[in-house]
């Protein structure tokens, strides 16, 4: 049978159309689940369809001030309706007072600052607003204004996900997120709470509390903290705690102090393939973690287990806590006290995960440390704090200790390690129509360098112009993760 000439062209066309079809589709597969689009490419967790300011407008971050005044980024948080913020500096935002986010709708793209990146300083930045995204940004609070807080904290909200964060340098916890719904902490380095400082009770250092309704945490590192590394749990003895469904997965404890992961009353709860590695602070070098039962009658999950699967969690040096997670590595480690019975083991173990509808690609223990140590936190252009710690996680070393009887790699002041680091700008891109989107990146995407066209969906029809932008910047870590 003769084919003609044309009849190659037209097949090697509708197949070559079928071909970018079918790569379309598969891209698709991974942003659309559900029928829901994910915020953002490697968003996971419970938190993933979180939308933050997509459909919104632009508003920039122009300078470091805390005055309030337009183009800083308290002014930036405290203006309604959905919005992305895009950074136009690089550098420390020392904060004036502590920054309250109240209105939600917001995508915070610290990805986008043209230089060494922005960390916010002096105070603590808390989420009190639904559907917030926060990306790239470092939270590190230190002690010059003798504030008690933590660097980063959000409750009784709905809709979060933090993404490749830094933070650091907490007077109370570092990171807190619980009591909320539909939330993810993804992907954080959480290191160098501040243990002889300024708080009230004295010694603290610790690295923060994890729960909530729907709330994943996977792929952080927890390091060089004295405890709550992190604590499992809820508004205290509340009943929310008996429909929370807390996950804790793929991430890293390196060098706690005397305790590591402990509380949960009454909680839900997954631990998954987590890396334990214990550091020169660290005392009980082979707790999994520590569950505990509220023990006060007036509460509402007063004498109520919590229930736990766990399982595939390493303990670096403990081969047989890796081998039984359970027996050495969890009722071991619980309070003699509560002389644990056969029925108390039944009623807190669990053979079965808590359902999280596969919303997080699970990694073997030591692939998830791999990746943390390579692409976690504020990675894009890593500061000198991260690089230290990072490297002394990676070595099972320290460096420093506290100038008021800390020691072992847990501090007292951020001047322990050197103070805040130079974090050096670049000269901002320019944007002829002011949408967020430098005029060479329009160009290369065929954009008009003439007309604001951030919520187009000239380029994907599922994101805006401006996420795809935002989202290129990172897009090689993003495949890392992987």
């Amino acid at each position: 049978m003769k084919i003609s000439f044309y009849s190659i062209i037209l097949l090697g066309i509708l197949s070559l159309q079928n071909c970018t079809s079918q790569i379309k589709t598969s891209a698709e597969s991974e942003i659309i689940v559900s029928g829901k689009l994910i915020s953002f490419p490697g968003a996971e967790g419970f938190g993933r369809f979180t939308t933050g300011g997509r459909g919104g407008k632009v508003v920039f971050v122009t300078k470091l001030t805390d005055d309030g005044s337009e183009g800083t980024l308290r002014h930036a948080l405290e203006q309604k309706g959905p919005r992305y913020i895009v950074f136009k500096t690089a550098g420390t935002i020392f904060l004036e007072s502590p920054l309250r986010i109240k209105e939600g709708d917001v995508t915070i793209a610290g990805q986008t600052t043209p230089g060494d990146g922005i960390t916010v300083a002096n105070y603590e930045t808390f989420v009190a607003a639904d559907n917030v995204i926060i990306r790239y940004m470092r939270f590190r609070m230190g002690d010059r204004k003798k504030y008690e807080g933590d660097a980063l904290g959000a409750r009784f909200i709905k809709n979060l996900i933090v993404d490749h964060c830094s933070m650091s340098w907490s007077t109370d916890e570092t990171v807190s997120i619980y009591v909320n719904e539909n939330t993810t902490l993804q992907w954080c380095v959480i290191t160098e709470s501040l243990r002889n400082s300024a708080h009230q009770k004295g010694a603290h250092g610790y690295g923060g509390i994890a729960g909530g309704k729907f709330a994943s945490f996977h792929h952080n590192i927890y390091a060089n903290h004295d405890s709550r590394n992190p604590r499992l749990g809820e508004y205290a003895g509340s009943k929310f705690a008996l429909t929370d469904l807390t996950d804790f997965r793929n991430n890293i404890i390196y060098n706690w102090g005397h305790n590591n992961v402990y509380g949960g009353e009454g909680m839900n709860v997954n631990m998954v393939n987590n890396y334990y590695k214990p550091g020169p602070a660290s005392m009980n070098k082979k707790r999994i973690v520590a569950i505990d039962k509220n023990e006060k009658p007036e509460t509402e999950v007063y004498n109520i287990w919590g229930k736990y699967y766990i399982n595939g969690n390493v303990s670096e040096g403990n081969p047989e806590v890796t081998a039984d997670n359970w027996n050495l590595g969890v009722f071991n480690q619980m309070k003699p006290a509560y002389n644990l019975t056969d029925a108390d083991k039944n009623s807190i173990k669990i053979n079965q995960p808590h359902d999280i509808q596969n919303n997080v690609k699970t990694d073997s223990p030591k692939e998830a440390y791999e990746k943390i140590l390579k692409i976690g936190g504020a990675s894009l252009v890593r500061d000198a704090v991260d690089l230290r710690v990072l490297e002394h996680v990676k070595n099972g070393t320290f460096s420093h200790k506290g100038s008021l009887g800390s020691d072992n790699g847990i501090i007292d002041s951020q001047e322990d390690v050197g103070g805040f680091p130079d974090l050096k700008p670049e000269k901002s891109p320019s944007d002829s129509d002011n949408d967020g989107m430098p005029d060479d990146w329009e160009i290369k995407n065929n954009l008009d360098l003439n007309t604001a066209n951030a919520n187009g969906k000239d380029l994907d029809k599922n994101y805006d112009n401006i996420e795809v932008y935002i989202n290129s910047l990172v897009k090689k870590i993003t495949e890392n993760q992987r």
